[in-house]
Parts: C-alpha cells; structure tokens; sequence
C-alpha cells in the first residue's frame, strides 16, 4: 500500500498507489524495468487495450499465489496500482489469456451478426463462450471470485466486443457493469448472488415497481422495460419504490427508499415486447414479477450507497460507470464505422470517374469522424484516471462525477456522428443487410436513446460548472 519502492518507482518518485502519470494512445515504447530481490517480472501484451502490463508475482509480502497488477504502462507512462496484501484469497486474475479468449468470442459474434439479430437475443452457446471469457466477472469483487479490477478493464471489454458486435457489446456491458453492485450486497447475499462462477447479473434499475415490507423482507409486484441480457441471467434485478399498503412512500427505517433488489430466477417472468430497429440481439424485453419475495438485504442502494467491500471499484461512482459503458459501445462501433468505410475505398460510385478514397469530400468526412472517435475515448480515458486516483483516496468529488458523466455523453454524441458521417459518405453500398454500415447505424443509433447519456444529463453538468446548486444523486 501507499507505494510502490521499486527502482522503477524510485526513479519516478515513488508513485502513490492508484497515481496516474498519464495516458497517450496507441503503444509506441520500451519498457526497462530493474526488479529487485525474487521479484518476477511477466510484460503481456493487451491487443484490446493497446497496452502493456507488467505483473510482478511477489515471492516475499503477500500471500501465497496473491498476484498482483502493478506496474501499468500505457502510451509512454507509468501507472503504479494495487500492490496490496488483501489478507484474502485471491482468485486467479483473468490476465490476457481470458482478453485472448474475448477476441475470439468476439470475432465470432461479428461473424454471426445476422444470427443474433434474428434471434433477437444472444444465441445461448455465445452467451456461454463469453462467461468463460470471465468478461462478467471483471467488476465482480474478488470475495465471490471476481476480477475486481481496474474500470478500463471492463471498458476495454465493452469496445471490443462492440466493434465486432453492437449487440454483444451491449449484452457484456450490461451484465459487465451490474457485477459492481458485488460491492454493495451483504457478504451472505452477494456469496449467493455472485459466487457461481457462471453467474451473470442484469436488470433495469430505475424503480419502476413497487415493493411492500413484509417479515424478512419486501414483497414486490411490478414491470420493467429494458431488460437487456436477462435470457442468459443467473440473477435478475429491478428498482423498486418501497410504499406502505396504500401506495405511500414508506422507506425502511434504515432510510432505504428505492433499492435494487435481486429476485430468483423462478419468479421472474420475460415478455416478448423486444422488435427493434437496432441493438436487435440484446433480448432487451420487458419483464415483470407479481408478489415475489425478497430476503432481507439483498438489495443495494444505487444512489447515495455506501459501499460493503472498501475498494476504489466501489467507490466509483455507479452511474458514472454505467455511462461510461453506454458510451464505450457507441466508441466500438463508431471505430467500426470508419474501418468499414475505409474498406470501401476502393469502390467506385455510379457515375463516378474516381474511387471513393479520392473524392476530397469523403476523405474529409473520415479524417472527421476518425478525429470524434479519438477525441471521445481519449476524454473518457482521461476522466477516468483522475476518478480512480480520486477514489484510491477515498469519496469521488463532484466535479470528478461531473466529468465522467460529460465525457460519457460527450463520446455517444461524437461517436454517432462519426458513425453517420461513414454511412453518409459509403452510399447506396451502405443500405444492404450486407454492409456491417447500415447495422453499426441502426444499433448507434439506439444506444443513443439509454438515460444515462440522454441529451437532458448535458442541463445539470452545465448548471454544476456555472456553480449553482444542483442535485447531483442522479449523476
């Protein structure tokens, strides 16, 4: 904890642990690294991430077979983070062979795209491959056998799976970011709900139904939109409004007003309501329970929560991860977008004396959208790692939540403009079910309608900036 004291970090200055220096882009580096004493040293290379880690295994200070990400380096600096001794068992780390994994997984899936959108839902063998990837369990805490890694670990994930496949994407980003209410359960709660090593979590957490106390916990009866991924779910949760028999606000008295609660699977009931335009293989269909009950504390707080497991994971801010997530699938395919236009460079438009890539216009459009996408991860990037040095220390600020949810909606904005900017400049080519254009297109352009990166969010961080007064519980 506190630092690093390695010859690497001395010559930095010894870096505070979770302390970024920096990020850059693509890899362009080489790495020196003198390890002291029976210190091992292991550099991997994250093609998703385009980055290198560098994992020392510690043979002295923490326990057996506890290894631990150390060093990150990534576009020329150096990241020093989580050299701690949790004084638990540590399960083994997901490392590059499971990112490996998801590249495959992921390049099937786009192989399979006309699939999935027929099916209307992840095919249930690649919702099986992609829990053996552990891509659900990145954001799990390492208490039920999660990854309880880094935030880009999951956004990297989310990209990737994206790129390949909007609505893979969009299934790894939800199940991805519900595993972080792992850090709010109850031990005995979140052992049941998150220690399955296949399990998946999803659900739509605004409280949409309502719950009445009852002994040993809530009874709930309501409905839900936007169930995304709930068909290949272990565990399905909803927000509630606790109210007394007629329908009054009525919270516990620990102030718990409107939680997310987790029901079992048999109580749960999904309806066929998903026929979309795009996003088409999410499964995002509403669902609903009628008097389910739910035990006592299996439930977390999205707003205002305090978390159970103490990790700078936890204290991130909930829904400032989850639009982090929204906009890293609008980052995926937007970079798919301008691949798939450069592809078509060598097309020549009806009545046309000149391929494509020659028209001054077009190279314009993909130098422009090529510019949105870098811009729009470069400042998700950037807000992130002053976020997680912040809550290394302890509650994240105002400002730092404000920044996260701006880069969010900025980079959905950005990145669907990019995307049709690469439609727009690919032509009648772009309007066949053949061309991955016109389905990056329409699922874009669903992803664009999800709250938290609704164009309302832009009022509030504007007002913040101004320094008014602002509730900020939503954000």
């Amino acid at each position: 904890g506190g630092a690093v004291e390695t010859p690497a970090a001395s010559a930095l200055g010894c870096v505070p642990q979770g302390e970024h220096l920096g990020v850059g882009g693509r890899v362009a580096l080489e790495l020196a690294l003198v390890v002291a004493g029976r210190d091992q040293l292991a550099v991997d290379h994250d093609d998703c991430a385009d980055r290198y880690v560098a994992v020392i295994e510690r043979s002295s200070g923490l326990g057996e077979g506890q290894r631990q990400q150390v060093v990150v380096v990534h576009g020329g600096a150096m990241v020093v983070a989580d050299l701690v001794d949790r004084n638990t068992r540590r399960p083994e780390r997901l490392d590059q062979a499971p990112m490996t994994d998801l590249t495959t997984v992921a390049v099937s899936a786009g192989q399979r795209a006309d699939e999935i959108e027929a099916h209307r839902q992840l095919p249930r063998d690649l919702a099986d491959a992609l829990v053996d990837t552990g891509v659900f369990k990145l954001w799990v805490a390492d208490d039920y056998g999660g990854a309880q890694g880094h935030v880009n670990d999951l956004l990297d994930a989310v990209e990737l799976t994206s790129y390949h496949d909007g609505s893979t994407g969009w299934c790894v980003m939800i199940g991805g970011t519900t595993g972080l209410t792992s850090g709010g359960l109850p031990p005995e709660h979140g052992k049941a709900v998150y220690g399955d090593p296949r399990s998946v979590t999803g659900g739509f957490g605004m409280p949409a139904a309502v719950a009445v106390a009852v002994d040993g916990g809530l009874r709930v009866n309501g409905r839900w939109a936007w169930g995304s991924g709930t068909s290949h779910c272990t565990w399905i949760g909803g927000g509630v409004r606790i109210v007394d028999d007629a329908g009054n606000p009525s919270p516990l008295p620990d102030g718990t007003a409107a939680p997310f609660v987790f029901f079992d699977l048999d109580d749960v009931e999904l309806l066929d309501t998903w026929h979309a335009s795009g996003l088409k293989g999410t499964g995002s269909t509403d669902y609903q329970v009628a008097d389910a009950f739910v035990p006592d504390g299996r439930w977390v707080n999205l707003v205002g929560r305090e978390p159970v497991i103490d990790d700078p994971l936890y204290r991130f801010s909930f829904f400032g991860a989850l639009a982090l997530g929204v906009a890293s699938v609008t980052v995926g395919l937007a970079r798919r977008a301008v691949d798939e236009l450069v592809a078509l460079g060598d097309k020549m438009p009806s009545g046309s004396g000149r391929r494509l890539s020659e028209r001054p216009p077009v190279q314009a459009q993909l130098a422009e959208a090529d510019a949105a996408v870098r811009a729009s991860r470069a400042f998700m990037r950037e807000v992130v790692v002053d976020a997680w040095a912040g809550a290394t220390r302890g509650p994240m600020t105002h400002e730092q939540t404000r920044l996260l949810r701006l880069a969010a909606s900025h980079a959905v904005e950005r990145c669907t403009h990019a995307v049709d900017l690469c439609y727009l400049a690919g032509g009648g080519t772009a309007v066949y079910q053949s061309s991955p254009l016109q389905r990056v297109f329409r699922d874009i352009h669903v992803a664009t309608q999800h709250g938290m990166v609704a164009p309302r969010v832009m009022e509030p961080l504007g007002r913040m900036l101004f320094g008014l007064d602002t509730d900020t519980r939503q954000l």
